[in-house]
């Protein structure tokens, strides 16, 4: 097999699935079926343990025994907190947060 069409086919392949699994929602749902209970419980607690995974893995790597101590990444977490806190705006938040920490890792 050559290499375009190799490339064909695995870019058709992951369009296909990608495809599936935006539709699979809709197909599985739709036509005004009650969702379960299962999918609803999921649906509150995801998005917030998603976040929370995100957080220790970003985390993880933080030297205390090393100078600045994990300062950077503590004191970006506290503005992240704070600024959504007072504004209630995710993409400010979050903007916030890397702002400050690539501020930091200059400063420190």
């Amino acid at each position: 097999m050559n290499n375009t069409l190799y490339l064909f086919l695995a870019i058709a392949l992951i369009a296909g699935i990608t495809i599936l699994t935006r539709a699979a929602p809709f197909l599985l749902f739709g036509r005004k079926r009650e969702i379960p209970a299962v999918i609803r419980y999921l649906g509150d607690v995801l998005p917030s343990a998603i976040m929370v995974l995100l957080v220790c893995y970003c985390l993880r790597n933080i030297q205390w025994t090393e100078a600045p101590h994990g300062l950077p990444e503590l004191l970006s977490c506290l503005v992240v907190a704070a600024v959504h806190r007072l504004k209630n705006n995710m993409y400010l938040s979050i903007s916030a947060g890397t702002g400050c920490y690539m501020l930091l890792l200059r400063l420190l």
